[in-house]
């Protein structure tokens, strides 16, 4: 399984970018979905996730200006972010979990967003 994620960029604060991420390949389900960030010199940190049912879960710095959504005919997961702040500057990473066996989990590779001052 592959995980193409993609829709970074530079964006000014206040603004909006949508991420996607695609997996090729046979995820096994259930599997959860889920995007990551990285900022410079910190650890990576979950920002979002949602579960097979529907179910989603976000970080309290992004709750209110951040979307998570899937669509599992197509096998990808979307992040709509709004109201972009310089905090939420990092290289984000899409992630698929099987939720009965969450050993069995895959990373894309990151896109990077840069929210300028």
């Amino acid at each position: 399984v592959q995980l193409q994620a993609s829709g970074g960029g530079l964006i000014q604060t206040g603004g909006s970018l949508r991420l996607s991420c695609t997996a090729s390949g046979i995820l096994t389900r259930p599997y959860t979905l889920g995007w990551y960030r990285q900022a410079p010199g910190k650890q990576r940190e979950l920002v979002a996730e949602i579960f097979s049912s529907g179910e989603s879960k976000y970080v309290d710095s992004v709750k209110g200006r951040f979307t998570v959504s899937r669509d599992d005919g197509r096998n990808t997961v979307f992040l709509q972010m709004n109201n972009l702040k310089p905090e939420d500057t990092g290289d984000y990473y899409c992630n698929a979990r099987n939720e009965y066996r969450p050993s069995v989990t895959y990373w894309g590779r990151g896109t990077q967003v840069t929210v300028s001052s």
